[in-house]
């Protein structure tokens, strides 16, 4: 398996360098029955950074989220988060999934879910009303979905969900944004909006990002480092180390060709055409962008 390569001299030191990681994964492996999916990923995660996550369906990309999480645990090695189990730091982890089914939420409002995001951990008293709900106000207003605060969840088109799962993801002010797949059936103008209001979020306030990925393409002007992940292992470095003919083969164990068009990545060869599709995701039918 490969792990993470050693900067190349000249390579800018990636954010928050200095200072010790926000996660840290040493000799981590995950399992499902006799499958194991990765193993021996040696990662730290700094303040401030943007990790791009990449690889094709099945190399484990959400299940990293899911640990990260303290949802899934790992068959081997060694994983804290804010110097601490990840069940521990969940107070200080902002969530955001993939687009799903509503059935739960279609009548929730979007000021009530991302009430949820402020207070549904707790126990005892909860906030009083008036500021628990400035507090949503802003919130909402930070990602510019103030228009459609009581708005059921259920009517909201695509991008306009993802505004109100980011807005969630931030009611507890969090240190690490997680970001499993957020890009899933959104056209390209609200796949622009939802990477730049992560991104203003981790610059205004130093937060970690972990941004699960088929894409790589609207994130690239973004990610300081990839995480690929694939059939023959995993590499880490910035995206101009991973996404390379050379290197992805290897991972791969094939011929794999990464082309550059007008400023754009497109994998060619890969298994998985969905690696770094040169098109955007396929939009579910019925689905709104």
């Amino acid at each position: 398996m490969a792990s993470a390569p050693r900067a190349r001299e000249g390579t800018p030191a990636p954010r928050g360098a200095g200072s010790a990681p926000v996660i840290r994964l040493r000799g981590a492996a995950l399992a499902y029955g006799g499958r194991t999916v990765w193993r021996d990923l040696e990662l730290d995660v700094r303040a401030g950074e943007f990790l791009a996550v990449l690889g094709p369906n099945g190399s484990g990309k959400s299940s990293l989220v899911r640990a990260l999480l303290g949802r899934q645990p790992l068959a081997a090695g060694e994983l804290s988060v804010l110097g601490r189990p990840p069940r521990e730091a969940a107070r200080h982890v902002g969530y955001v999934p993939q687009q799903a089914a509503l059935a739960a939420q279609a009548l929730v409002r979007a000021r009530d879910l991302v009430r949820f995001g402020i207070d549904g951990h707790r126990f005892g008293p909860l906030p009083r009303a008036a500021g628990a709900r400035r507090r949503v106000d802003e919130i909402l207003g930070s990602v510019g979905a103030a228009a459609y605060a009581d708005v059921p969840v259920g009517l909201l088109s695509g991008g306009e969900r993802q505004r109100v799962r980011i807005a969630q993801a931030l009611a507890t002010d969090p240190r690490i944004l997680l970001c499993d797949e957020p890009l899933l059936s959104l056209d390209l103008h609200h796949q622009r909006a939802v990477t730049g209001l992560i991104d203003a979020r981790r610059r205004s306030h130093d937060t970690a990002v972990v941004f699960v990925t088929h894409e790589i393409n609207p994130v690239l002007g973004l990610a300081d480092r990839v995480l690929y992940l694939a059939p023959g292992g995993h590499r880490v470095g910035a995206p101009d180390e991973v996404l390379t003919s050379d290197s992805l083969s290897r991972l791969y164990g094939s011929r794999v060709d990464v082309v550059r068009v007008h400023g754009r990545i497109v994998v060619v060869g890969a298994p998985d055409e969905a690696a770094t599709p040169a098109h955007h995701p396929h939009r579910p039918k019925g689905a709104r962008p």
